[in-house]
């Protein structure tokens, strides 16, 4: 991989945003991907709609390899992992093929730090409880503090 660089969204990459939403849905071995046309879905499309247009739409990429191969970003909505309205919701995806290297720990660590920057108290996700990720965000701060039949709550104290 060369040069792995972790910045801050452009206002004309934010299109591809609809990209990593798509990466960002959990598919368990065995089960077919749903259509791409998915994300179109009115409670998928809050992660991503108007992004960049609101004070609490933060994005961060990490580019590798001359592309955009990763991003993170939190929003204040009313989505899965809903705490409160102080507290942004967080969303991850990487390319498959740049999984399981450090690429998402590092987005999480820089989106926490400029969480904690902008003075937000915490931070929020939900995450089937069969994704391998909820280690790496356990790993980085992130605790259950709800769950339901398939999915934990996640926070983070700032």
């Amino acid at each position: 991989m060369v040069g792995l660089c972790i910045r801050k969204i452009k206002s004309s990459e934010i299109p591809v945003l609809s990209n990593f939403l798509y990466e960002a849905i959990f598919i368990p071995d065995g089960v077919e991907p749903p259509p791409r046309e998915i994300i179109n879905q009115p409670e998928l499309q809050i992660y991503i709609s108007n992004f960049g247009e609101f004070d609490n739409d933060i994005c961060f990429v990490a580019e590798a390899d001359d592309r955009i191969v990763g991003a993170c970003w939190v929003r204040i909505m009313n989505d899965y992992g809903h705490i409160n309205d102080e507290t942004p919701s967080f969303a991850i995806a990487l390319y498959k093929e740049y999984r399981n290297q450090g690429i998402g720990t590092a987005l999480m660590e820089t989106m926490l730090r400029e969480l904690r920057e902008r003075d937000y108290k915490q931070v929020s996700l939900s995450v089937q409880k069969a994704n391998y990720a909820v280690k790496m965000y356990e790993n980085v701060g992130f605790q259950i503090i709800d769950e339901n039949e398939e999915e934990y709550i996640m926070s983070c104290d700032l």
